[in-house]
């Protein structure tokens, strides 16, 4: 296999590529969650695994500091996709993108009588999308921490945000009032790596189609 490097994310996409990339017969040298070393080797010479956060998946591949990354279609709807080649979804880490409110509040109505309407999340593009598509009239408020949080202490109504099971939103007495999106992850190239090296990605790419 020619030189190849991964740019993953640590946590839930990174746990669920593990065994695909075991299947291809890549295996990293040392446990990202517990090594401090952000570019880690693997039992493949000249294969390796560059370790950035999620959100900066996409970046790292189309600007060529990685061949090849595994990002949530969150990532990609948010930052657009541009410059990446993205072959093959792994039907990995699913989750759906939703609006939710507090339990009790007037969703519907809110909206049917055109009251602009405080949304806080981080998917501030796709938020902005979403809800002009459907001529609803918002505020968006971008955070990096709990969404939850946000309708609970008054900063805003609702929330756009990713749940897998729902269960924090419960938990948070939150209701999911919309589906946006189902999301999982994507294996993303970058173009030029795709020309140059184009056997290696290739087979990577047959081979985690073929499961």
């Amino acid at each position: 296999m020619a030189t190849l490097t991964f740019a993953l994310s640590k946590g839930r996409i990174f746990d669920a590529t593990l065994p695909l990339l075991r299947a291809v017969g890549i295996v990293p040298s040392e446990d990202p969650e517990t090594s401090r070393k952000l570019i880690v080797g693997t039992n493949r010479p000249g294969v390796s695994v560059v370790i950035v956060r999620a959100s900066d998946v996409p970046t790292y591949v189309a600007h060529g500091a990685a061949d090849l990354g595994v990002a949530g279609k969150d990532v990609l709807m948010e930052q657009g996709g541009e410059g990446l080649y993205q072959p093959l979804d792994l039907e990995i880490a699913r989750c759906r993108m939703v609006v939710a409110t507090r339990r009790g509040f007037d969703w519907a109505g809110t909206v049917q009588r055109g009251a602009r309407i405080r949304v806080a999340t981080k998917y501030v593009r796709t938020a902005r999308e979403h809800f002009a598509t459907k001529g609803v009239h918002v505020d968006l408020i971008k955070l990096y921490g709990s969404m939850e949080l946000a309708p609970l202490s008054g900063l805003a109504e609702a929330i756009v945000d990713l749940t897998a099971t729902g269960t924090t939103l419960r938990e948070n007495h939150l209701a999911i009032r919309e589906e946006i999106a189902t999301s999982t992850a994507r294996l993303v190239a970058n173009p030029v790596a795709h020309k140059l090296k184009a056997g290696a990605i290739d087979e990577v790419v047959e081979r985690l189609r073929a499961g």
